[in-house]
């Protein structure tokens, strides 16, 4: 076995549907009986969802495998450190209004919808995504749109959640063509884990419905190597073909993706399957979370194992969103040094100063 694959022979009950609950983890052998309990008190507080395509990458021999980690509840997530915040990046601090956050002068986000296909254990929405009232009325969506009509500085809509993909095709078109007929918007973009969660929703009906004049890009979210599977990449190439470009947003997640070879080979998978590796983000502080967070120090190591030996297409920004509003910072390794400046192998050379230093 390679340290991206995973046995294949799953039970034929793992495919039927999405995992809700403690006893249907349970009763595909993804837990342990005697760990329901825990499960059902962390899915009282948190949203729980498996989907049939992530579940079947699941080693259920592997008690650290690494799709497990992510999707599958851990009581741990019921402690909460003192640094850990319900709102980590600060969104409310920049919400004027219902599904608008306007941190940016040039950009917003837009939250139409904040159920996903999948949970994510580590989500820094993870007090806001899944509840009964996470699908905006039509009287908060129409004014979401007109502050985005009457704010001439916005030229790209960041479409999120949730996971806005989950929309069905006509409302997105709806929305989509909505964000079109406004002159200033330049860029509308996507951030999903339905390719990678739930692929079978990338038909055609959801493609007609992206297909506007104004260019749309898409950000897949992909944290280890394996969840580009067989379907996953047979999406994302779907979406390749329709014209709309593909970014990579992985969270650096201990026990998931922290080593450099798994990260090198994501990064590899991630540029075959047509996306190109935008950010990787430093785990927000989102409550009981704490079991997945790394050192920053281990994320630069990670960068500087990338940096010459896999192509330049294969390389993200690593990130921080600075808690309380105050948006994403670079945080990747420095190479330059007064007058010295590093190669990828460590050596440093002496580069000479220009005439305005």
């Amino acid at each position: 076995m390679t340290r991206s694959t995973v046995p294949s022979a799953f039970p034929e009950a793992r495919r039927r549907r999405t995992l809700r609950t403690a006893g249907e983890i349970a009763a595909v052998g993804l837990v342990p009986p005697e760990r329901m309990a825990d499960i059902e008190a962390v899915a009282a507080r948190y949203a729980v969802a498996i989907t049939p395509t992530l579940a079947d990458l699941i080693d259920p021999t592997n008690p650290a495998d690494p799709i497990a980690r992510q999707f599958v509840p851990d009581v741990r997530e019921l402690t909460s450190m003192p640094a850990e915040r319900a709102d980590p990046i600060g969104d409310d601090v920049h919400a004027p209004i219902k599904g608008i956050v306007h941190r940016y002068p040039d950009r917003v986000l837009l939250t139409p919808i904040l159920h996903c296909p999948i949970y994510c254990r580590f989500c820094f929405r993870r007090e806001k995504v899944g509840g009964a009232a996470a699908v905006l009325s039509e009287s908060e969506l129409a004014a979401a749109l007109d502050y985005i009509h009457t704010h001439a500085q916005i030229w790209e809509v960041v479409i999120t959640g949730g996971d806005p993909l989950m929309l069905p095709p006509s409302r997105l078109s709806d929305l989509v063509r909505a964000l079109d007929a406004i002159p200033h918007v330049r860029v509308i973009r996507f951030h999903s884990r339905v390719p990678i969660g739930d692929p079978d929703r990338i038909g055609s009906a959801l493609l007609d419905a992206l297909d506007v004049e104004t260019a749309v890009w898409i950000a897949v979210h992909c944290n280890h190597p394996r969840e580009l599977s067989g379907p996953a990449a047979a999406a994302c190439r779907r979406l390749s073909r329709a014209g709309i470009p593909l970014l990579g947003q992985t969270v650096l997640l201990k026990g998931v993706n922290d080593s450099p070879a798994v990260m090198e080979d994501l990064m590899r998978a991630m540029v075959a399957s047509r996306i190109k590796p935008y950010y990787l983000h430093h785990l927000d502080l989102a409550p009981g979370t704490d079991h997945f967070r790394t050192s920053i120090a281990r994320g630069q190591d990670i960068m500087r194992h990338l940096r010459g030996r896999v192509s330049g297409l294969c390389q993200p920004s690593y990130v921080l969103d600075i808690p309380g509003g105050h948006g994403k910072a670079p945080i990747g390794p420095v190479y330059l040094e007064g007058d010295l400046v590093e190669d990828w192998q460590g050596r440093k050379h002496r580069y000479p100063p220009s005439a305005d230093d």
